[in-house]
């Protein structure tokens, strides 16, 4: 099967944080990409018994990017009112779940560059520890790669695209 959307991972290694962050960026434009093209029921559909949705996967990573960078790394008390759902309710519009996805990811690449140094201790303690700004970077990194992997699949079961 031809990849339709496909695009190349990033050549980019000038430093620790702009090579982290290069990444992260990558991986949320393969998630946002997914949802191009498709109608509201196609983006609300569950594609597995488990019941996610490209919707879903969206209003979860929001919740991620919000918890993990607005909240654990910059304190900001509002953004740890995360619930993780990938249930979107029917009275939610599309473009607003997607509008608050690069948001948040606007917001968290404020807060990164902001910190500056991956070594920085987070505000608000992972299990009991204020582990690195690095170790957040690279959870939602992973989390959010693992996620678009999820898509991709999801978006093949819908309409044969692929590609990341």
């Amino acid at each position: 099967m031809t990849e339709t959307q496909r695009e190349p991972v990033p050549r980019v290694d000038d430093s620790e944080l702009a090579t982290a962050l290069a990444f992260l960026q990558f991986a949320r434009r393969c998630v946002l990409k997914k949802t191009e093209g498709l109608d509201d029921a196609q983006l609300r559909t569950p594609g597995v018994p488990s019941g996610t949705s490209l919707l879903g996967l969206v209003q979860h990573l929001t919740d991620g990017e919000r918890y993990w960078f607005g909240f654990t790394v910059a304190g900001e008390p509002d953004a740890g009112e995360a619930d993780f759902e990938m249930d979107v309710t029917d009275a939610r519009p599309t473009q607003d779940v997607l509008a608050a996805y690069r948001a948040a990811a606007d917001r968290s690449d404020a807060i990164l560059t902001a910190v500056g140094d991956l070594d920085t201790p987070v505000r608000q303690p992972i299990d009991g520890q204020h582990l690195s700004t690095r170790w957040v970077l690279t959870h939602m990194a992973h989390e959010t790669a693992r996620h678009a992997g999820h898509a991709d699949i999801l978006r093949e079961q819908i309409d044969g695209t692929t590609g990341r």
